[in-house]
């Protein structure tokens, strides 16, 4: 091969215009601000109306979504279920933190056959003996605590209270509210 063609065409700028060795070809960068940030906040908090069981209500978007979320988690999907645990454990350790908590994460959305493996899926119960084809669960004392704010001024009867603490995997784990009156 000889020296380089002094030839200008496709693909051939003159050498005068060519980028020079060592230069930045954008000397200047990108400009500040030309990559907005997307408003999360805005669109997540924006209220939405869905259905559920025939009913409408009002959700904020980042509870309709978690909701969504778990309810293909519920059906089957594991990366939707990978994904829903991620956000209640986040839920939960902003919890922990003593901020504000998403509640109603997770609905009536579940069709008979896969609740109990969908319980187990999402952490929320545990499944009494592993080799048994029965499904004797019990639930995970966070998710009775989280049901017990759910009921707000609300208050179970004492056969309603011997129920969930039966159905609870470790009673003692819970922090029961002052008027509860069955202590396991």
């Amino acid at each position: 091969m000889g020296p380089p063609s002094d030839s200008v065409g496709y693909g051939k700028p003159p050498r005068s215009t060519q980028f020079q060795k060592g230069r930045s070809g954008n000397p200047r960068g990108r400009p500040r601000n030309s990559r907005p940030e997307v408003p999360y906040d805005a669109v997540l908090g924006q209220m939405v109306t869905i259905r559920e069981d025939g009913r409408e209500r009002r959700v904020t978007a980042a509870e309709a979504f978690l909701l969504h979320l778990t309810k293909r988690g519920l059906e089957g999907d594991s990366a939707a279920a990978r994904a829903s645990l991620a956000a209640i454990e986040a839920a939960r350790a902003v919890s922990r933190r003593n901020e504000p908590i998403i509640s109603n994460i997770v609905t009536h959305f579940v069709s008979p056959g896969s609740v109990g493996m969908s319980l187990d899926a999402l952490g929320m119960a545990a499944k009494l003996n592993r080799y048994s084809q029965d499904a004797y669960y019990r639930l995970k004392p966070w998710i009775v605590q989280a049901a017990l704010k759910r009921l707000g001024d609300r208050r179970l009867t004492t056969e309603e209270q011997e129920i969930v603490v039966k159905a609870t995997r470790s009673p003692q784990e819970v922090r029961w509210p002052g008027w509860w009156s069955i202590r396991p």
